[in-house]
């Protein structure tokens, strides 16, 4: 039975992606060796890494305009230490819209002022708010694009005078944006891009070299420029598969076209979440994220049966987190509209048993 993956990541992968890197676990381009055992000093694999520099920058219609991209490691939970090491001299705004930015916050505090600009903690970060004021004076102002946990996502980012950085972990690739608005983006790959153990991290030059302390070298963005994302041994399986993602998406039309079907997909579960009584969606309807639907049940006593329909059905990964509880979709770039309909149909048919 085929398998629906909405598991919120490790994330799913197009088919040809999984092949193809399948294939060069066990020899990579006919060289009679492994991607995972030859040098990362090799000519091979600074291909591999310098064609992902720059179809991240090419996907994101960033070239040319004064960006360079990297791929990191530690996770975008890194980038909060990292970002703040780097960009922080007095004090920073923070847009609290979850639980990442919140850590986010955390980490930033050790090394300045943190003015929390906004936050939808209030209501269990249900909503993305609105109508505040960005303070000026700031080094950076931070904002999370879209929130896995709560199922929320930015549509219109702040104006500010300020660099703008976005943790965009989960949605990174799956819309149009102006992208050169912000001065760092930051993407854990295991959301939208590849397997878990490498970060993209899209700088801005100019913004670096400002702070006054000294950065040890591995959390210094400099550092790795220079190196060209290899100052230490990168992660060649991560970096290698989120390459393969990156060709295929660009192969299927690049952002505006898997934008479209993203659009499908999430018009198609928040319809049968709207129109069916016996679902209630989380986030606020227009904060309604395209990556992540967050929903419950209206019946509880209903929780049972619905489980073990989607389980038959072939669903994985379909629990929600437990801060929120209910249901979550992870509907990423490779998640297929016809995933989508198998679980409207188990929605549906639910409705027609209850």
């Amino acid at each position: 039975m085929k398998k629906h993956n909405f598991s919120a990541g490790p994330c799913i992968l197009p088919k040809e992606v999984m092949q193809k890197a399948a294939e060069a676990v066990v020899e990579l381009n006919g060289s009679g060796l492994s991607l995972i055992e030859i040098s990362h000093r090799s000519k091979d694999f600074v291909d591999i890494m310098e064609k992902a520099r720059s179809l991240a920058l090419e996907l994101l219609n960033l070239d040319g305009k004064g960006y360079k991209a990297l791929f990191l490691q530690g996770g975008a939970s890194m980038e909060f230490l990292m970002v703040a090491y780097n960009l922080l001299n007095k004090k920073a705004g923070y847009i609290n819209t979850g639980t990442w930015s919140s850590k986010a916050v955390k980490e930033a505090k050790m090394f300045g002022e943190i003015v929390e600009v906004a936050s939808s903690k209030d209501k269990n970060f249900n909503y993305i708010p609105k109508g505040y004021t960005v303070p000026e004076g700031l080094d950076y102002l931070h904002t999370t694009s879209n929130n896995t946990i709560f199922g929320t996502q930015i549509k219109e980012f702040p104006v500010t005078d300020a660099p703008l950085v976005c943790d965009m972990s989960s949605d990174i690739f799956s819309r149009q944006l102006d992208f050169s608005k912000f001065d760092l983006i930051y993407a854990g790959a295991q959301k939208n891009m590849g397997p878990a153990g490498t970060t993209l991290v899209v700088i801005k030059e100019d913004i670096l070299g400002k702070v006054e302390r000294q950065i040890p070298s591995m959390l210094d963005y400099s550092v790795h420029l220079s190196k060209g994302s290899m100052f230490n041994t990168p992660p060649v399986f991560p970096v290698y598969t989120s390459m393969l993602t990156m060709e295929w998406l660009k192969d299927l039309g690049g952002i505006p076209a898997i934008e479209e079907i993203n659009e499908k997909k999430a018009n198609l579960i928040y319809s049968e979440i709207e129109l069916n009584p016996l679902f209630d969606g989380f986030a606020a309807k227009e904060d309604r994220s395209h990556m992540n639907a967050t929903f419950s049940l209206t019946r509880d006593d209903l929780a049972e049966t619905f489980n073990a329909m989607w389980k038959e059905a072939g669903i994985n990964g379909l629990n929600g987190h437990r801060s929120v509880g209910g249901y979550r979709a992870s509907m990423y770039n490779a998640m297929s509209l016809e995933s989508v309909g198998t679980l409207v149909d188990v929605m549906s048919e639910l409705e027609r048993k209850a």
